[in-house]
């Protein structure tokens, strides 16, 4: 069994990979070279980081008095509402999409990992 910061890495890459198969086709997700990745992966990455830095002005730093099981509880939200949207075939009323949730999952494990490398979990 892997470790909790692996756990939360693991998340974390699969809200990433997740994120990037929805800017490719079908026909380009079969086989992707680095050249074809990295700029995605860049991009999603600073995309994360931006909207980490937008809400943590808006909000403080309110994360950080949040325990590691809410983090998780968070995450397997974010993955209920991801399951209903694809149900639904992709449409939301008021909600946001299936993006904005892999955004808030990336975001949710990061704050996770940074606790613990803090030794606050």
């Amino acid at each position: 069994a892997d470790d909790i910061p692996s756990e939360f890495k693991g998340i974390l890459n699969y809200a990433v990979v997740g994120l990037m198969q929805l800017l490719l086709t079908e026909e380009d997700a079969e086989d992707l070279d680095v050249k074809t990745v990295q700029p995605l992966y860049d991009s999603v990455i600073s995309n994360a980081k931006s909207l980490m830095i937008n809400k943590n002005h808006d909000y403080g730093e309110a994360w950080r008095s949040m325990s590691q099981e809410s983090y998780t509880d968070l995450i397997l939200a974010k993955l209920l509402r991801i399951k209903q949207i694809i149900a639904n075939k992709e449409k939301t009323l008021i909600s946001e999409g299936i993006d904005a949730n892999y955004y808030d999952i990336i975001n949710y494990a990061i704050f996770a990992l940074i606790m613990i490398s803090e030794g606050k979990h």
